[in-house]
């Protein structure tokens, strides 16, 4: 094996192993940014939501509290304004969803699905969790959902949803009296879910990740070109030509010429050694001769 394909094959093989540990590593660091940035989404949504709540109960419910005694209007409830919200959000961006998901909820909509319900258990099994973050597959793909516990800490709540001989008679005309009853002060009944696709994130880090790779290599190809130029340039040719004359030098045949010394690396010093050897054989077997 020549010179050129041994230092070839110990630089790829090098950076193939660089390469190996260098993608793992960003890959990693990429996919961790990509659901890093994805439960930011969620909790920006949260905060908006949290946002539409109390401009519900602070501004909303006042102006609509005559209207209440004849007629009741949801608009006045918090859950049901922030969910109208993200249905008019969802309009422009249908895979991110908001849901205030209740196991006994007054409007049926809001009623938890299976692995919603779970999320809500796991809030009332541990009373000191405060935020749950998951996966889930969904039709759309993989999603990432941030959920936050809905604690009953008002009294004001129990009005609505104590029992039905208290609550307000528009409310329970509208709903009924079965759902929406039974709530107690500090009870978790229900879960903030806010579920943001994975989907886009995930790809704008595959496509990073793979310009961050052919990068790389693009790099690597250029320095292996400059790399086997110099080599050759240096090294190769140099060395080559010694041997040659070495070739030359035990047949006895001096040639006419000297290698060429200039410089002050090793292969000048092997020059200047060799140039040396050769007067010295020269003079030698000129002696001889005589």
């Amino acid at each position: 094996m020549s010179l050129t394909a041994k230092f070839n094959l110990i630089i790829v093989t090098a950076f193939l192993v660089g390469l190996v540990a260098t993608g793992a590593v960003t890959y990693k660091v990429l996919q961790d940014n990509a659901r890093r940035h994805v439960v930011e989404s969620a909790g920006l949504m949260m905060s908006a939501a949290g946002g539409v709540r109390k401009y519900t109960v602070g501004e909303i419910r006042p102006l609509l509290a005559k209207q209440m005694a004849h007629e009741f209007l949801p608009q006045s409830v918090p859950a049901y304004s922030a969910t109208q919200a993200f249905t008019h959000l969802r309009a422009l961006h249908p895979e991110y969803v908001y849901k205030e998901a209740t196991l006994n909820p007054t409007n049926p909509r809001d009623r938890a699905t299976d692995w919603e319900a779970d999320i809500i258990h796991r809030f009332r099994n541990f009373a000191d969790s405060e935020e749950i973050i998951g996966e889930r597959d969904t039709p759309t793909g993989r999603s990432l959902y941030l959920a936050r516990p809905i604690r009953i800490t008002d009294e004001g709540c129990l009005v609505c949803h104590s029992t039905p001989d208290r609550a307000p008679p528009t409310l329970v005309a509208r709903y009924g009296d079965d759902n929406g009853f039974g709530w107690q002060m500090n009870e978790v009944v229900g879960a903030q879910v806010v579920s943001v696709p994975m989907a886009v994130p995930i790809a704008d880090a595959r496509r990073t990740f793979l310009a961050f790779m052919a990068t790389l290599t693009a790099i690597f190809l250029l320095l292996m070109v400059a790399l086997n130029i110099t080599l050759r340039r240096v090294v190769i040719t140099p060395v080559t030509r010694m041997a040659r004359e070495a070739e030359k030098l035990s047949k006895g045949d001096f040639g006419e010429s000297e290698l060429d010394d200039s410089g002050g690396d090793e292969i000048a010093t092997l020059a200047r050694s060799f140039n040396r050897l050769r007067r010295s054989m020269e003079k030698a077997l000129n002696m001889l001769e005589r």
